[in-house]
């Protein structure tokens, strides 16, 4: 009997042994191996390094002083004789150098990179994985994507293989190929952390956000996905000390590839345009437009003969689907209108006094970064009265003047404690419309501001210099 526990008692560990085995080598089997990865797709990735001629003032030795005689070629020497040459004083032409990475996506020297790699330089060279260098021509580049297109004299080229970014996984693992810091062929690996992100100043990409290490040098290069394609390019990264700290955002290849053809056809980039200004809408402004959950665009602002405007969108109102798409949050429109091509009849839905309807667009070109700046400068602001805890103003003929001619509204003169200072009213700003009711005067103002609700979110549209906010007002409960 005893030795019958003793064969039991074993038989039970490697029992329990052969369970959990295989458990642990499976885990181990699912973390990717990328050398073959790296091996295959390595060639079609380039070092690029530019100059730029920049002017400066040349900096002379104190009297007395002169460059001390040192060797031949050695770096000190250089040094000294950089800073503190021994020309005239005045401005004085240098060379600047600055590094970054790219990728073939045609055999006959066609290649892709960040526009801020490439921007202003009087000479662009590339370094193929071969260690020929050769110079490249900008074919043309889009600051408001960050793409650049490039063209070297080459042929029977290794290229990339283009994936898509739609199909990517939060979670999922990908690769980055570039030179940080001018190391070139270096491979770092990391996690999708998220998809669709939009950055301050980034209107058109919905960035794939990763926790792959990027460094200066990397931007240009490209993301890979595990079947070896690329499915973006890396092209920033968020830091307060200037490295790497976990935040990467790379623009999906699709976005770059549509660049890249216009660019290859025609030379410029044509975007869809709405002509609205927009913003989120908070659980205030949600509850304010009688809505049950935050959700959609909400449009502070619609630009004269705009596509917009032709097609009966209105100020206050909050776009929920655009061309048959959810519409979740503000920055996932104008991805989606950009990509629209230009001249379309598309849908859009809005909700409007709490009821939805929509709307048919047809989608223009959007216009030069000049005249959309003239076409959205020199509007008005908005706020409250003696109720909400502010001083208001009619418009003089002068501000009218200043703001277009047709501006109505009134200007907050003061802001003290009350309902409007905790809904971030300031002094300045010019109160367009209160309450879904468009303000004529402040004789107008103070009626609407007497008849506000108690307890109850209300949307309040003012005009600042940055442009159009709507502000959720809320009186608080009567006592």
């Amino acid at each position: 009997m005893h030795l019958a526990r003793v064969r039991g008692y074993w038989f039970a560990v490697l029992w329990v042994l052969g369970l959990c085995m295989p458990l642990g080598m499976l885990q181990a089997q699912q973390l990717p191996d990328f050398t073959a990865l790296v091996e295959q797709a390595s060639p079609a990735v380039v070092n690029i390094s530019t100059t730029q001629k920049v002017q400066g003032l040349q900096r002379r030795l104190p009297p007395g002083m002169e460059i001390p005689d040192l060797p031949e070629g050695t770096p000190f020497g250089d040094l000294f004789r950089h800073f503190f040459g021994e020309g005239e004083d005045g401005p004085q032409e240098f060379d600047s150098k600055s590094l970054g990475s790219g990728f073939v996506i045609s055999s006959d020297g066609y290649i892709l990179t960040n526009y801020h790699v490439v921007k202003d330089a009087d000479e662009i060279i590339v370094r193929l994985s071969d260690r020929r260098e050769l110079t490249a021509q900008v074919v043309g580049s889009d600051s408001r994507s960050d793409i650049a297109l490039l063209k070297i004299d080459a042929k029977d080229l290794p290229v990339v293989r283009i994936g898509t970014s739609a199909k990517l996984k939060v979670g999922e693992w990908v690769l980055a190929i570039g030179s940080p810091f001018g190391f070139e062929h270096s491979a770092t690996a990391g996690i999708v952390s998220a998809k669709g992100r939009s950055l301050p100043r980034e209107n058109y990409v919905p960035f794939i956000q990763t926790d792959v290490a990027i460094n200066p040098g990397n931007s240009g290069g490209p993301l890979f996905n595990l079947d070896g394609e690329v499915v973006g390019i890396n092209s920033q990264i968020y830091s307060r000390t200037g490295g790497f700290m976990g935040l990467s955002f790379a623009i999906p290849i699709e976005v770059a590839m549509d660049v890249a053809n216009q660019l290859k056809t025609s030379g410029r980039v044509t975007r869809g345009w709405l002509g609205v200004l927009i913003q989120d809408v908070t659980r205030e402004l949600a509850e304010s437009f009688g809505m049950k959950t935050p959700r959609g665009a909400l449009v502070a602002q619609v630009l004269p003969d705009s596509p917009a405007e032709k097609a009966g969108i209105q100020v206050g109102d909050v776009i929920v689907e655009f061309n048959g798409q959810a519409i979740s949050k503000s920055s996932d429109l104008p991805p989606l209108v950009g990509a629209t091509k230009v001249g379309g009849k598309v849908p859009v839905t809005v909700i409007r006094e709490g009821r939805s309807r929509t709307l048919n667009v047809v989608v223009a070109a959007l216009p030069e970064e000049e005249e959309l700046q003239a076409a959205t400068e020199g509007k008005p602001r908005s706020v409250s009265e003696n109720r909400l805890g502010i001083e208001v103003a009619d418009l003089t003929d002068e501000q009218r003047k200043r703001l277009g001619g047709k501006q109505t509204g009134v200007m907050v003169t003061a802001v003290r404690k009350g309902p409007a200072a905790q809904a971030g009213v300031q002094r300045g700003d010019i109160i367009t419309m209160l309450n879904g009711v468009q303000i004529e005067n402040s004789a107008q103002f103070k009626r609407l501001v007497n008849d506000l609700p108690y307890g109850k979110s209300v949307p309040l549209l003012v005009q600042r210099r940055n442009g159009p906010v709507f502000l959720a007002l809320k009186l608080p409960e009567k006592e």
